[in-house]
């Protein structure tokens, strides 16, 4: 049984009535793994935009592992010090991660972030020496196309992100830089400039499913739907 633990912020947590990118990813993996395999996490929820609070399970199909680790409004900040437990408690083999725009939005400039995602990748080889992980870049939001010192940190965070993953990666515990969704068009794969619509989701699932294609040959390339 390998299992997938989905970790980030508002973007893999989703909201109300939303499928998210982890039900794509679960659609994907059903028709082109070829082994057992689930979801894991210690939440299940989706985010209650009238609750303000992560208490819903209205998701647009609930018949999925709908485990995760993610938070509206959380990043490697937040993550960092869960993922060990996380990891250990779940035995997740794989962590297929998506953080850092709430970070460098409102917490931590991009070294800092940097040096936790350093941190995360520790935490969780401490508790599961060989799980591995796939990490994908920063997507800029609507934020970034008027906030110039916003884009520059997003664009240095992404180029720390590369170097973290080159240092970190062993053959152990390997690392992938998942490719940013290509393309990705804020104005017709999210529905506000940042949260991903049905198009969206699925771009996000296919740059997880085709780093872990191309570089660990699991799966197979993604079919790109738009429902």
């Amino acid at each position: 049984m390998l299992r997938f633990m989905p970790v980030g912020d508002s973007m893999t947590i989703g909201s109300t009535g939303e499928h998210t990118w982890r039900y794509r990813m679960w659609q994907h993996l059903c028709a082109t793994y070829g082994g057992p395999f689930t979801l894991v996490g210690p939440r299940e929820t989706l985010y209650d935009k009238l609750a303000e609070a992560p208490v819903s399970y209205a998701y647009a199909d609930p018949d999925f592992p709908r485990a995760h680790l993610a938070g509206w409004g959380e990043g490697w900040l937040h993550m960092a010090p869960l993922i060990g437990e996380a990891v250990r408690s779940s035995r997740a083999d794989v962590l297929l991660v998506s953080l850092g725009l709430i970070d460098l939005g409102f917490y931590t400039n991009a070294e800092q972030t940097a040096e936790n995602v350093r941190s995360f990748v520790t935490a969780a080889r401490e508790a599961r020496p060989r799980v591995r992980m796939v990490l994908l870049p920063v997507i800029p939001n609507v934020r970034a196309l008027t906030d110039a010192p916003f884009a520059r940190q997003v664009a240095l965070f992404n180029d720390l992100l590369a170097k973290a993953v080159a240092d970190l990666d062993e053959p152990r515990s390997p690392l992938l830089l998942a490719s940013p969704p290509e393309p990705y068009d804020i104005d017709t794969d999210t529905y506000d400039g940042t949260h991903p619509n049905a198009s969206g989701e699925h771009r996000i699932a296919e740059a997880f499913a085709e780093a872990m294609w191309q570089g660990w040959d699991v799966g197979q390339p993604y079919e790109t739907g738009t429902d």
